[in-house]
């Protein structure tokens, strides 16, 4: 693929995100959604490997299907209202259908088997866009209807993603794996988040794809593709490994870190519901281990000496300017939280 072919998809990803963020109109909206699909396709399958043909063919599949599901939804609400309109109060059909398909398209629990597949059969850069820019235009749509959905039954698909996401994550070996069921659970608090305050949301969304940006960066520069090769990343970097064992302290939402934050607040928001508030936070310490186990793989455990292997100590570092600017964001907000919310 040349770059000027990559560059015009990664454009068209862009236009379809921002199609979908800024029409007030169930066909635009739709056509956002399915340019954003068609978009990341080649991406996916650029490195031509049978793997990554599974991958696409599986992304394109459930895509589909929740586009078909969104397409049937509004097309019933325009049968019963007589309107295209997003922001006219649609039918309880019609909110229950969209919220099914949007949970299939963000990988939602129990609608979330395909997504670490997907990840497994990308690359790490397309992994990292599956992850954090492709959930934008469904989370967008979900702000959108959320005075209309039915509180119970996000907090709900919240609350059995954090715990699917969390107890399935334990089993894996394979970083890209475990980043997906990462994500899983952090779509379940981010799903929480909306239906206790739209703000509140946007801000989770925000943290939750600069965190996963930072590890991304981190994995990529060190190649990292299983938890064996956690223990190179001293040989890259020293600065490198204490970034990545502290991103990884942060998504498991550990203080003083940035990741406390967006669990902290809807904590807070779930005062008046203890019971579910003690089942997130229940639902969450699995993630918090398989975190855990990654950072002692990374600073805790003896690095590979280099002198038997293929040399990386120094040589060839290749740190990314965003990877330096991400770093601040992923660990320093905390005390900024009276001025974000």
């Amino acid at each position: 693929m040349s770059p000027l072919t990559l560059a015009l998809l990664i454009t068209s990803l862009t236009t379809s995100t921002i199609i979908t963020m800024a029409s007030n109109h169930w066909l635009l909206a739709w056509l956002g959604l399915e340019l954003n699909t068609l978009s990341i396709l080649p991406i996916i399958m650029k490195p031509g490997h049978p793997r990554a043909t599974e991958a696409t063919t599986k992304y394109f599949l459930v895509q589909v299907t929740a586009a078909a599901l969104i397409l049937c939804a509004t097309t019933l609400n325009v049968w019963q209202t007589g309107q295209w309109s997003i922001m006219l109060t649609p039918t309880p059909t019609t909110t229950t259908l969209l919220l099914m398909a949007i949970a299939l398209k963000l990988g939602l629990a129990p609608m979330h088997l395909w997504y670490p597949d997907i990840m497994q059969g990308s690359t790490m850069s397309t992994a990292l866009i599956i992850s954090t820019w492709q959930k934008i235009a469904p989370m967008t749509l979900l702000l959108l209807l959320h005075n209309h959905l039915n509180t119970t039954t996000m907090t709900l698909f919240g609350l059995t993603s954090v715990f699917l996401g969390g107890w399935a994550g334990l089993n894996q070996t394979q970083t890209r794996k475990i980043m997906a069921f990462s994500s899983i659970s952090h779509m379940g608090w981010l799903t929480v988040a909306l239906a206790l305050s739209p703000k509140l949301a946007i801000l989770t969304m925000i943290l939750y794809m600069t965190m996963t940006a930072t590890l991304f960066f981190s994995l990529t520069t060190t190649t990292t593709k299983t938890m064996l090769d956690m223990g190179t990343t001293w040989p890259h970097s020293p600065t490198l490994m204490t970034t990545t064992m502290l991103a990884l302290m942060s998504l498991g939402g550990l203080p003083p870190l940035t990741g406390f934050m967006p669990k902290w607040l809807i904590l807070k928001e779930l005062v008046s519901s203890p019971l579910i508030s003690t089942l997130m936070l229940l639902a969450s310490l699995p993630s918090l281990f398989f975190y855990t186990r990654l950072a002692y793989l990374t600073i805790l455990t003896t690095p590979p000496t280099t002198t038997t292997t293929k040399y990386k100590w120094r040589l060839k570092t290749m740190l990314k300017p965003n990877t330096m600017l991400a770093t601040p964001t992923t660990l320093l907000l905390l005390p900024l939280t009276p001025l974000l919310y």
